[in-house]
């Protein structure tokens, strides 16, 4: 086998040991889930989100309408919308975009949002005082019951995982969410990926169990 060969092969199988051992992390800007009354609010009666594009999770897409987020202290524009429609709605920010609004939202798991924080969501031609909703939501990975099984983890669990950006860190407390309609993949905010030095196509790995 030629020199050449013989890298492509260690190439080869290096690539496949670390699709078995760690998965992809994405950073998640700021966006917003609606409920039906509110989508009516906002846009309509009877209107439905338009898909731009689909999201890594299967039959999640991000929206063509968008919506201006107003808090006490300031505003912030064109925040995208993902689909589809939910039974309650639920704005996701960073820490930085809390703090820009005038707004403490709780970190918190996704679905989690009572007793959260408030804002007011604006259209053109709408407009929703949202009186809690408003979460940072929390580091998580997104696994299928196979993938569970292989990183020997269950649904609810909390992990340390290593993130391998420029800036490697160790993200304490992922909550580990398991459905058989999940892509593996570690969600994190853009607050948390700036630390890391993150980038597309960056990777995590479990490095063990945590407390949260």
């Amino acid at each position: 086998m030629s020199e050449e060969a013989l890298d492509l092969l260690v190439e080869r199988i290096t690539a496949e040991i670390l699709d078995r051992i760690s998965f992809e992390v994405e950073a998640s800007g700021r966006h917003v889930h609606l409920c039906r009354d509110h989508i009516d609010a906002l846009f309509g009666k009877g209107h439905s989100l338009t898909s731009s594009r689909g999201l890594s999770q299967p039959a999640e897409f991000l929206s063509v309408e968008r919506l201006t987020l107003v808090g006490p202290k300031g505003t912030i524009e064109n925040v995208a919308i993902l689909g589809p429609e939910r039974k309650r709605t639920q704005v996701e920010l960073s820490i930085t975009d809390a703090k820009s609004l005038g707004v403490k939202p709780p970190v918190r798991d996704s679905g989690d949002t009572g007793g959260s924080a408030s804002l007011i969501l604006k259209t053109a031609t709408g407009e929703v005082t949202l009186d809690e909703g408003v979460i940072v939501a929390h580091r998580h990975v997104h696994m299928t019951p196979e993938d569970a099984e292989r990183f020997g983890v269950s649904d609810g669990d909390r992990v340390s995982v290593r993130v391998a950006g420029d800036r490697p860190a160790v993200f304490e407390g992922v909550l580990v969410r398991v459905s058989p309609r999940y892509r593996l993949a570690m969600h994190i905010d853009y607050d948390e990926a700036n630390a890391c030095g993150w980038s597309a196509g960056v990777r995590g790995r479990i490095v063990g169990p945590s407390d949260g």
